[in-house]
């Protein structure tokens, strides 16, 4: 028997100020027009002020942990993926594992939109060790407090939001055949630092700085490594693209998003897709996404899903499973 690690709840929560690219449009030189063709993203939602990434991670944790029927006596670890955390320190995870009543221990990871993959990846670890039976892991940003709203670049690119999941030891056969992860692969590639970054922080400039991206750099990139991963992971179990029934990638773009498709035959109709909506919410976009699918009933059980995202560092990395 082999020990699997199976998400048994989703939940999601995005803040109710909804900014629509006319309204940004008033701020700085450009138009939805301009905003959809390039990015295909039409509308994204903007945490309210005081409204921080631990309330977003709360809302989507409880959530998650409804649609999973569990407590929070049944929690034993709380991961939260974030860019841009409450503090510089304490965790952000704490803080939620503090309001949820949750024991065990808690901690965030950074891998900028990577984050939930890296973050459900170390999650599925500590599950296959035996350290956790149930973990809730959550993506939560508030990129809105990290972005130069005088550079249309990047300012019409982002949303704040919160998903999350609740993760469950599950025993398998050790085949693609057991329901839970199949297979995570990681990567990192630090010398492209300077095509997405932020210009502060505590050790560099004791401020929070701005997020500074040279957009066609990161999109090449993107396509290129997304492409790989997910080759790496189909390899890992002996899946073929056809084998995919949905697709869930980091919503950063429309246009990645179609070229990722294209590479691997898979229709456009097995890619969930929320960039329109949500714009790019980083560590939180996938997770927001996911149960969005799965709670409008488009992923059932059975179905193979394959997450996988991009991000500064450069990070990247996807996981494949058993729904």
């Amino acid at each position: 028997m082999t020990t699997r690690s199976r998400i048994i709840g989703c939940g999601s929560y995005l803040p109710a100020n909804v900014v629509t690219n006319d309204d940004l449009a008033k701020r700085v030189d450009t138009s939805d027009e301009w905003i959809v063709a390039r990015t295909g993203i039409r509308q994204r939602h903007i945490a309210a002020e005081g409204e921080t990434t631990s309330d977003l991670a709360f809302a989507a944790a409880k959530s998650a942990m409804e649609h999973a029927g569990v407590t929070s006596d049944d929690i034993d670890l709380i991961i939260v993926a974030t860019a841009t955390p409450d503090n510089t320190f304490p965790a952000t995870a704490t803080k939620v594992q503090n309001r949820l009543g949750v024991k065990g221990f808690a901690f965030d990871v950074q891998a900028v939109c990577s984050g939930f993959i890296y973050a459900l990846t170390t999650a599925d670890m500590y599950i296959r060790n035996g350290q956790a039976k149930t973990a809730l892991v959550i993506g939560a940003e508030t990129f809105s407090r990290i972005l130069d709203w005088e550079d249309r670049r990047t300012c019409v690119l982002f949303g704040d939001g919160a998903g999350a999941v609740v993760v469950q030891a599950v025993e398998g056969m050790g085949t693609i055949e057991d329901v839970g992860i199949l297979a995570n692969r990681l990567h990192s590639d630090g010398s492209k630092y300077e095509l997405l970054y932020v210009d502060g922080g505590p050790s560099a400039t004791q401020t929070v700085g701005h997020l500074r991206m040279e957009g066609q750099e990161v999109f090449r990139h993107a396509v290129t490594n997304l492409a790989s991963v997910i080759r790496e992971v189909l390899a890992d179990t002996g899946l073929e693209p056809g084998d995919i029934d949905w697709l869930v990638p980091h919503q950063a773009n429309q246009r990645i998003l179609d070229s990722t498709a294209r590479k691997f035959g898979i229709s456009k109709d097995k890619v969930v897709v929320t960039v329109d909506r949500h714009a790019n919410t980083s560590a939180a976009s996938i997770p927001l996404a996911l149960a969005e699918a799965v709670h409008d009933g488009r992923v059932k059980r059975g179905d193979i899903v394959v997450l996988e995202a991009m991000g500064g560092g450069f990070t990247w990395g996807a996981s494949l499973m058993r729904w």
